[in-house]
């Protein structure tokens, strides 16, 4: 174990040898022994300070590995002389207890967080004539809980990204020569500095699916008459294995992984396998992993820690069980209005109810984190004083329901009530722990001692203790007699117990006493009968302790028979202090808050007056409020302008996190909120390369931008933040207008366009779903200042102001001068001015929609389905609506779309006789590119000679 810091048991001490003993020795200073035992270095730590250390250890970047005593030395003995004494024998039984990672502990003493702590496993298959397929298992073994997924992705790899965004494993294991470029920088965006990778040779560590299957059967984790039966396998691990080899296969790493950690079986007997579904489209609020990155949701873009994070503000759960369900919760906001309100309902009822919050809160303190503790008492490998307090945690939990359940305490009703009523039944639960074995004992000593009668082995060897002690105070008596002296009694010294003391004054004392020890006043012997009795009495002990772990194993056992019982108590406490979570911040929102108001309407909708970033300070009066109006009766998509710095992206962000927190439940930051809900949030924020792949930050940005274009519907809200910066201006600029007219005339989602191109409103002036709106500012042009004055305002910015940042950058004026300049003449000398001269025209009609009726010439007396019907409509009617604008052409242009949608939408086959005026409508069409009419030209040609 070359690269592990191994501990060796050693008395009552752990010690490290050779290389180990350097690290301990340079990296926390432990004394180095030099020479010691068979010449090598050494280090050693106090047995009960392991723990520490081992964290430490782990903390500093090392794997820890633990050999431990298999019995003591007198236990040894007795083998030996049962066993005849080979030679073979004559060690002190040691062996490997486990391996400890930093993402795979389980003891609840080394861990420092409460949220949950991953180990994955990635299986990637990827080939020329087919889409990449992953399989990933991963395990949070504090817990025993394993989620096993497989999937089919796209070119970009967006479900693996959004997986891995959303559980930041802290460990992996990826299988050597088979894992793309691609995806390790996915992993490296999406994941911590510290974490651990390991490459497994495929096929003798990464197991392939017959190879998992075989060695799954052959681990006994799960009862079966023989190695083919799976009869009582969970049933998410029997589907796995009848249908998804590529996932078995995942789980096979993982396997091996824990086989080589020693820990396989305590988890995988537990039976905690799930499916995870990192993009629930049928029940929750898509939240890609771009979209995770971009709003900060659990790692800022600073130093990649969580402050200021969504998950920050609104985590304020008293249990680290409900800390790891809100996380969940964050992860797949809701979306249906139902479940929403009612738990807004809940959130409600709590903040009225601050009795009731109260008593939860009281409570729900008390309790230790129970689901990591059930996962080690079906281990056996929980310390007994855990144990009480497991006990005694369900016990405060039991003492909870029946006070809110008093008439008299509090009123519940809705989600509160339906949690309450789905509890287990604890009354039956606990009653058989309430007197199962002595619990001051338990606390004080650590050991369970049961009651009598429970188990008869147990009694049997406190019985044979109690005798050979009974007969050594019976000699004691018969020694004081004999000396005539009450001075003498027992005394214990370290490993020598049952010591007879005698005063110095006694000359009596046999010659076949022996002396074990002395002072100035005393002597201490064991007479032939007392050592006699001694050595029955620690070999008595040495039986019992092996009989008492044996029945401790048992009540373990017994308790975790109604595992699920109690899990189920544990996720409903967890769902009662989310909804906690979600009432105190919601009431620590501030006043300008309010419960989000959720509609049907067929037209999506958002509108919030007075909306703040909640990750500010809520109480701050420096945070300008802004009110945001999408959808509804007004345009869908608001075309974003602005100088540098001046809160656009702040605006985008604290709109998409406003969301978020009304589908999680949760109040939102502003004066009245009401909204549609969103199906999924897209966001494609700031600018990145990947280089691993060979893409510019061009490619990228494309790459996000047909996700979103081929993802999206009239549900999700879009946030798109300087697209087409990567490229050159003409490129940029054209398909930023591209992209826009898609989004607002065929898909018709919510959102936001943020651009620096100024130009680009020319072309959606009359566009109905389009508005634009700037970022107010104040300028003053004489000393290249600007104010910023973070107001969302209707209009479009006249500039980007980039001389007056640079100036206040600290840039110098000679060069912001010359810059000016410079930017002046390109300006006045670029086809964009052209363009711009263009969009001022009277009779100026965009480029998208010439090239929507183009397309209706092309195609209006083909077959149409339903897609194309939708097209044409959304055509029709923006040009329908631009038209309005040009009283010139008005009535030439919309006499002949009147017929065309008169025909076109009378039937889905082909279109019988000449649907449009064509020659009126060309005639009409103030076209200022020769190209553009040659194009539409050809087009007439074409339709008329199928006319004909």
């Amino acid at each position: 174990m070359w690269n592990t810091v191994v501990f060796f048991k050693k008395g009552k001490f752990y010690e490290l040898y050779e290389r180990d003993a350097d690290i301990a020795h340079s990296q926390f200073d432990l004394k180095l022994a030099g020479g010691g035992r068979a010449n090598m270095r050494l280090a050693g730590i106090p047995e009960m300070s392991f723990d520490f250390w081992a964290a430490s250890f782990i903390a500093k970047g090392h794997n820890v590995a633990r050999v431990d005593q298999k019995e003591s030395a007198l236990a040894k003995e007795m083998r030996e002389n049962t066993n005849g004494g080979k030679k073979e024998d004559k060690v002190i039984r040691r062996e490997l207890t486990c391996v400890l990672t930093s993402a795979t502990l389980t003891d609840e003493s080394m861990l420092t967080d409460d949220l949950s702590t991953y180990c994955m496993s990635v299986k990637q298959v990827e080939s020329f004539d087919e889409p990449t397929r992953f399989a990933v298992c991963f395990v949070d073994t504090a817990t025993a809980t394993f989620n096993i997924s497989e999937f089919t992705d796209d070119k970009e790899y967006t479900k693996f990204e959004t997986l891995i965004a959303q559980i930041r494993p802290r460990e992996l294991l990826l299988e050597k020569g088979k894992i793309t470029k691609q995806a390790v920088r996915i992993i490296k965006n999406n994941t911590g500095h510290n974490t651990l990778w390991n490459y497994l040779n495929s096929g003798l560590e990464f197991w392939d699916a017959d190879t998992a299957i075989e060695e799954c059967a052959r681990g006994g984790y799960f009862q079966a008459e023989n190695l083919d039966d799976i009869t009582h396998y969970p049933v998410v691990l029997k589907s796995i294995i009848e249908r998804q080899p590529l996932a078995m296969s995942a789980f096979g790493a993982m396997l091996w992984y824990l086989k080589f950690l020693k820990i396989d079986g305590n988890l995988i007997s537990l039976g905690n396998f799930s499916i995870y579904d990192s993009i629930r489209r049928a029940s929750s609020l898509v939240l890609d992993g771009q979209s995770l990155k971009n709003l900060e949701i659990f790692a800022n873009t600073f130093d990649g820690s969580d402050q200021g994070t969504v998950f920050k503000l609104l985590d304020r759960c008293i249990t680290p069980f409900g800390k790891r369900l809100l996380r969940n919760w964050v992860c797949h906001p809701l979306i249906h209005v139902d479940r929403i309100n009612a738990r807004l309902d809940a959130v409600d009822h709590l903040i009225q109810n601050y009795a009731l919050q109260q008593i939860i809160e009281a409570k729900i303190s008390r309790l230790p984190d129970l689901e990591r503790l059930l996962s080690r008492i079906h281990a056996g490998q929980i310390k007994v004083k855990d144990f009480v307090r497991v006990i005694e945690g369900f016990e405060c939990i039991y003492e909870l329901l029946i006070q809110i359940k008093t008439p008299s305490e509090v009123e519940l009703k809705g989600l509160l009530l339906q949690l309450i009523d789905s509890f287990p039944n604890l009354e039956l639960l606990l009653s058989e722990w309430s007197e199962a074995f002595d619990r001051l004992k338990a606390k004080d000593e650590g050991v369970l001692v049961p009651e009598q009668g429970v188990d008869e082995e147990f009694d049997m060897s406190v019985t044979k203790m109690e005798n050979i002690e009974k007969e050594l105070h019976v000699l004691l008596a018969s020694y004081k007699k004999e000396f005539k002296s009450h001075e003498i009694c027992f005394r214990d010294s370290g490993k020598e117990v049952f010591l007879i003391e005698v005063p110095v004054r006694i000359k009596s004392v046999p010659k076949s006493w022996q002396v074990m020890s002395s002072t100035v006043k005393v002597k201490r012997y064991w007479s032939p009968e007392v050592r006699t009795l001694v050595r029955s009495l620690l070999e008595a002990r040495e039986s019992h302790k092996i009989i008492a772990e044996r029945v401790t194993g048992h009540i373990y056992a017994r308790f975790d028979n109604d595992y699920e019982n109690w899990l189920k108590a544990v996720l409903i406490i967890g769902n009662m202090d989310c909804l906690v979570s979600l009432a105190r911040t919601s009431a620590a929102l501030g006043s300008t808050s309010c419960r989000p108001e959720f509609l049907n309407d067929v037209r999506s909708q958002l509108d919030f007056q007075e909306l703040r970033h909640p990750c500010f300070n809520s109480r701050s009066t420096e945070f300008i409020p802004n009110d945001i109006n999408l959808g509804g009766n007004r345009a869908s998509l608001s075309l974003l302008t602005g100088a540098n710095a001046a809160g656009k992206s702040t605006v985008l962000r604290m709109t998409c996190v406003a969301v978020i927190m009304a589908q999680i439940g949760c109040y939102v930051p502003s004066r009245r909120a009401r909204l549609t809900p969103v199906d999924r949030i897209m966001t494609r924020l700031g600018a990145n390369d990947n280089i691993f792949a060979g893409k510019s930050t061009f490619y990228v940005e494309l790459s996000e931008t047909k996700r979103i274009l081929s993802e999206a519907t009239n549900r999700s809200l879009v946030v798109l933040d300087e697209l087409g910066r990567g490229g050159s201006t003409s490129d940029g600029f054209a398909i930023a207008e591209a992209v826009l007219h898609h989004l607002a005339t065929y898909v018709g989602s919510l959102g936001f366009f943020a651009t620096h191109y100024g130009t680009l409103w020319s072309s959606f002036k009359a566009h109905p779903e389009v508005t634009p709106m700037r970022m107010a500012i104040m300028v003053d042009d004489a000393s290249r200042r600007v104010t910023f004055l973070y107001k969302l305002e209707p209009g479009t910015s006249p500039g980007s102001f980039g001389m007056h940042v640079a100036t206040m950058c600290g840039i110098g004026e000679e060069i912001v001068t010359k810059a000016n300049t410079a930017a002046q003449n390109f300006e006045h000398t670029a086809r964009m001015k052209r363009q711009l001269d263009l969009a001022q025209m009277d009779n100026y009609i965009p480029l998208g929609l010439t090239s929507d009726f183009s397309w209706v010439l092309k195609n209006g007396l083909k077959s149409i389905d339903d897609e194309d019907k939708h097209r044409i409509r959304y055509s029709l009617i923006n040009f329908d609506r631009l038209a309005l604008t040009y009283s010139k052409h008005a009535c030439a242009v919309r006499s002949g779309f009147s017929n065309c949608q008169t025909t076109i939408c009378s039937s889905k086959g082909a279109i019988q006789g000449p649907a449009f005026k064509l020659n009126s409508v060309a005639k009409a069409l103030p076209f200022s590119n020769d190209l553009r009419a040659q194009e539409l030209a050809k087009s007439r040609v074409s339709i008329q000679a199928n006319i004909v």
